[in-house]
């Protein structure tokens, strides 16, 4: 999951190498823009429903921390 979620961020924002270690959101490599575009495409991508309340910054401060989102949407089926 963490190899896909990565290759995900790297068409979303080519520029970034989202390095673990980052703050994604305060370091400014995805915006709000980002993170709705980043959500739909896990969404598609995972076959999930991410809740409007799920979409916190630190939920997109890493790899780890999107794969845990995705994972939790997963489980809520």
């Amino acid at each position: 999951m963490e190899e896909k979620v990565l290759a995900i961020l790297k068409e979303l924002q080519p520029t970034f190498g989202f390095e673990e270690g980052v703050d994604f959101v305060e370091a400014g490599y995805l915006d709000s823009f980002d993170i709705v575009q980043l959500v739909a495409e896990l969404e598609s991508q995972f076959g999930v429903l991410i809740s409007a309340l799920e979409i916190l910054p630190e939920n997109f401060a890493s790899v780890k921390a999107i794969c845990a989102l995705v994972g939790r949407s997963q489980k809520r089926g």
